[in-house]
């Protein structure tokens, strides 16, 4: 009679949720975490734009918002790939759920960006109410819901950080 192999709890043993440190990286520096920051601020500074516009009715806000959607689409979507890529590369990253909904939202919020980028170009001032305005206040909630999941995956996770190294005094 054969015997039987031991078989092991993988959530017990936590083999596939070890392995978190960034495969797309510079000298150790996760790259989706150096270009979200650029992202984020373009986001929230096409909201402001299009506050200022709104406030004072001068077209250069309404252009600065342009400007600042397309580099947060543009620097989003290089984020983006270097995010999707840790996701497929890193095991301990693909198999959390939280990875997932980080991916899902911020794919969402990509798609809003584009969208929002798409309705200004040609006539900048006219898009910016009533449709570009609520865009950027919708993107602006989806970029904080989407970099606090993002912010959880590295502070509760350890997501893209180096489980070697010299420890710190």
């Amino acid at each position: 009679m054969a015997t039987r192999p031991d078989l092991f709890d993988p959530l017990e043993e936590r083999r596939a949720l070890e392995d978190t440190e960034s495969k797309v990286a510079i000298a150790g520096h996760p790259l989706h975490a150096m270009l979200v920051a650029f992202p984020i601020a373009l986001a929230f500074c096409t909201l402001g734009a299009d506050l200022l516009y709104l406030w004072t009715g001068s077209p250069f806000w309404s252009q600065a918002a342009g400007y600042a959607v397309f580099g947060a689409f543009a620097m989003g979507v290089l984020a983006g790939i270097t995010g999707t890529a840790e996701l497929l590369l890193v095991r301990g990253i693909r198999n959390r759920s939280a990875s997932w909904t980080h991916f899902i939202l911020a794919v969402m919020l990509l798609s809003l960006l584009g969208a929002n980028w798409i309705i200004r170009i040609g006539d900048p001032d006219g898009a910016v109410l009533p449709v570009g305005l609520a865009l950027s206040l919708l993107v602006a909630g989806m970029t904080a819901v989407t970099g606090w999941h993002g912010g959880k995956l590295v502070f509760d996770y350890q997501i893209g950080t180096r489980s070697e190294g010299s420890a710190r005094p």
